[in-house]
């Protein structure tokens, strides 16, 4: 029997990772998208933008490991500057082609977040770190570089996953990776993750919001938003309620951290 169940929730991983790349595909073969893009870039729930309301119109913001530039573009809709960062060349070429929209004015830059940042010190008032620092293995020297490319009075706005939800404690009691995705070097409980941010010269500004709901099948509902976005929005609020209901479910958390005015430690 517990050979069956390993292999039934091996299979799921599996089915999991192979949908949410169909529904990656889906949104630019549908016309959604004019490149391939996670639906949940294209839903209009207000909390997957939950940064904007800690942006000013006279910020200079740089979002870190930018990806297709979904953030960065929505971002620069609202402040003075705004530039993307990743390291990938085809994720920006995408981040160009969705920055070309009439509006939209980020700039793009290919750099390593495993490497000093290529800005000047104080050049930013906000840093976005979005579902980027569990990918990463020096991730106290990129929080040391983001301080110092931060202005004193500078915020670090970013997401990062939770370990201990019940689906991830279910994969790790059969013994199989309980990452929610393969890249991810680390994933975190809250102490953990402000453990780092704390030694990395930041503190917690007001209280983590959470995410999503944890479910085995969130990969079938990101297909669903490749086929009809209208669906997956009352889906994806469906996985916002619920998480609110079981905080210790959230698929993770956002911060909106403060630079501390002392220098990070070594």
């Amino acid at each position: 029997m517990a050979s069956l169940t390993r292999a039934w929730l091996a299979f799921t991983v599996w089915l999991n990772a192979h949908l949410e790349s169909a529904a990656v595909r889906l949104t630019h073969i549908t016309g959604k998208s004019p490149v391939p893009l996670h639906p949940k870039h294209l839903s209009a729930n207000e909390s997957h933008w939950w940064y904007l309301t800690e942006l000013r119109p006279e910020n200079r913001l740089l979002d870190i490991g930018c990806g297709s530039g979904s953030h960065t573009s929505r971002a620069a809709e609202c402040v003075t500057h705004a530039a993307g960062m990743d390291y990938d060349r085809s994720a920006l070429r995408s981040a160009q082609q969705i920055a070309a929209a009439p509006g939209y004015k980020p700039a793009f830059v290919q750099a390593s977040a495993e490497a000093p940042l290529p800005f000047c010190g104080a050049a930013f008032d906000t840093v976005l770190l979005l579902d980027v620092i569990e990918h990463l293995h020096g991730r106290i020297p990129l929080l040391q570089e983001i301080h110092r490319v931060l202005r004193p009075d500078g915020h670090l706005l970013l997401s990062a996953p939770n370990r201990d939800t019940s689906w991830k404690r279910r994969l790790r009691s059969v013994g199989l990776d309980e990452y929610a995705d393969p890249d991810h070097k680390i994933e975190y409980n809250l102490d953990e993750l402000l453990g780092e941010l704390a030694v990395g010269g930041f503190e917690l500004q007001q209280e983590p919001q959470l995410t999503v709901y944890d479910t085995p099948w969130a990969a079938l509902i990101d297909l669903v938003g490749g086929l009809s976005l209208s669906l997956y929005r009352r889906l994806a609020m469906w996985k916002v309620r619920q998480a609110q209901a079981h905080p210790q479910e959230t698929t993770g958390w956002r911060l909106a951290c403060r630079r501390l005015p002392s220098s990070p430690a070594d």
